[in-house]
């Protein structure tokens, strides 16, 4: 465990971490260049559970439309929501749009330096103000990431999955103190990310790359696949719900759901887990014509939801039924800058097709 490791041993870590970064790190990604405390926390949090190649074209449109904070800060969720679309775990947009509010309104646009008063931000963790704080502001911050975790895991033998808190604790043990003795703390921040990401790979490591291998003890153990431990297995739950694509001409009905919860703040079509036909009678609605199309599943962390599509085409004269603040009639090429979650978008791209 950490505490067998001499401050040498850490010295000789972390100078072999940043020496590598140096000759094979990442140094080009988007968020690497005109480094500021926003493009660091924008970059960060985009990245939890996404990886580097989907975020960068969704990192670059992003920051074209929100430069800054506070243009962030003035914008309308929805808007903020649109151009999250397809990164899923929409609260991460949710919480980021609040959290530029709170920099702008109670910090004056500028992000706070110490780790407590950035972890009260919402969304914003440990990990993150730790990022923000290396790599940003040149504080010597520890970070845990996943590729973190992985590196530490491996190279300490830690046993346990992260997500049990004696092993979280065993791991950020030991990223404060390897990061103490770091001589440059961003390069030794980015350099651990990289490792995990490029070298120190979930499935095939490319151990015999690794600036740390010869004191790993997992490689010393020839144990790697079984650190860092696995998460238990459980069955996830199924749930069914209809999802009611109500059309009129070129047109299609989306409602805005609920802040909080499940696709929070986003736009979707309406759905019942209860008759289409009762749903339609209690909205006053007259349908022409009901079609199944294909069902498919969309996987949540914590269970499936299998989707059943109907397509109905109402009667004109009840299409106008709608509540404006929660409800709204879109072009079906042209639905605009909502923020709509994945199986929406799948569906809007078959309609497309079919209009």
């Amino acid at each position: 465990m950490i505490d067998t490791l001499s401050t040498k041993q850490d010295d000789l870590f972390t100078q072999r971490v940043i020496d590598w970064y140096y000759q094979h790190g990442r140094k080009s990604l988007p968020w690497q260049q005109q480094k500021t405390p926003y493009r660091v926390w924008v970059s960060e949090t985009m990245l939890q559970q996404t990886q580097v190649a989907t975020v960068i074209p969704y990192y670059q449109r992003f920051m074209a439309r929100f430069t800054d904070v506070e243009q962030l800060a003035q914008a309308q969720q929805d808007e903020v929501l649109h151009y999250w679309t397809g990164l899923g775990y929409y609260a991460r947009a949710r919480n980021l749009h609040k959290a530029a509010q709170v920099i702008v309104t109670q910090h004056q646009g500028n992000f706070p330096e110490q780790q407590q008063a950035l972890e009260a931000l919402p969304g914003i963790g440990r990990s993150t103000a730790g990022a923000i704080r290396s790599l940003a502001m040149q504080q010597p911050a520890a970070i845990l990431d996943g590729n973190v975790k992985r590196v530490l895991a491996r190279y300490l033998a830690v046993a346990g999955w992260p997500g049990q808190s004696a092993t979280l604790k065993a791991l950020w043990s030991a990223s404060e103190q390897l990061t103490a003795q770091a001589s440059d703390v961003a390069a030794y921040n980015q350099a651990m990310m990289d490792l995990g990401s490029m070298i120190c790979k979930r499935s095939k490591p490319l151990c015999q790359q690794c600036p740390i291998a010869a004191d790993c003890l997992a490689y010393q153990q020839q144990q790697i696949s079984d650190y860092p431990g696995k998460k238990p297995k459980k069955q996830l739950p199924t749930r069914t719900t209809q999802f009611l694509i109500l059309r009129r001409g070129k047109q299609i009905l989306l409602e805005q759901r609920p802040s909080t919860g499940l696709w929070g703040g986003l736009w979707n079509f309406p759905n019942t887990e209860d008759a289409a036909s009762d749903w339609l009678a209690a909205n006053h609605y007259n349908s022409e014509q009901i079609l199944e199309l294909p069902p498919f599943r969309h996987t949540f962390s914590h269970f499936h939801l299998q989707i059943q599509p109907l397509l109905i085409d109402i009667d004109s004269d009840t299409s106008n039924n709608v509540n404006e603040h929660q409800q709204r009639w879109v072009d079906i090429h042209d639905p605009g800058e909502l923020g709509l979650p994945q199986p929406a978008v799948k569906l809007l791209q078959q309609l497309q097709q079919l209009n």
